[in-house]
């Protein structure tokens, strides 16, 4: 009689466990990992600096989001306008921290874009893209015209989010 309950337990158990991963998928949904159409991410902005004295806004459009490794977009493309709101010798600065994937999508590595418009009262218009982007970050400064933004204007304050691949 022992050997007969152990028996009918052990069938029990089987069962449940052929039973519980097939549960557990139609739960979750199905799992996608093939890239997907183009998506607009959607409007940015408006976003300032220190003091109000420079302003950026614009849109941002993925598309071919793939996430068989890391996840990240095939190509971002990132365009808008940068105000300088001063009529001094100041400039507006929209700097772009771009996370990316690296060929072999074991890294994201990134690089900095920056638009500069020292012209009060006349935005300056941009765009450009990125491809394998996994996120997009952004930071409004307001300072000397120069051939890149300064280290105040990179690691001061935060970072605003405007992307990041799911």
């Amino acid at each position: 009689m022992t050997i007969s309950r152990f028996l009918t337990g052990f069938a029990l158990t089987a069962a449940l466990v052929s039973i519980a991963p097939a549960t557990a998928q139609a739960a979750t949904g199905p799992v996608t990992t093939g890239p997907t159409a183009a998506q607009d991410a959607g409007p940015w902005g408006t976003y300032y600096a220190p003091g109000r004295k420079a302003k950026a806004n614009g849109s941002l459009t993925v598309s071919g989001e793939d996430h068989a490794v890391i996840p990240a977009a095939e190509t971002g493309r990132i365009s808008g306008k940068v105000y300088d709101l001063t009529r001094g010798p100041s400039c507006g600065w929209a700097v772009f921290r771009l996370t990316y994937r690296t060929p072999d999508g074991k890294n994201l590595p990134f690089k900095h874009r920056s638009v500069v418009d020292c012209s009060y009262g006349t935005p300056k218009p941009f765009t450009f893209t990125q491809h394998d982007l996994y996120q997009v970050e952004l930071k409004v400064c307001s300072e000397a015209k120069a051939s890149k933004p300064s280290l105040n204007c990179l690691y001061a304050g935060s970072w605003k989010v405007l992307y990041t691949s799911k």
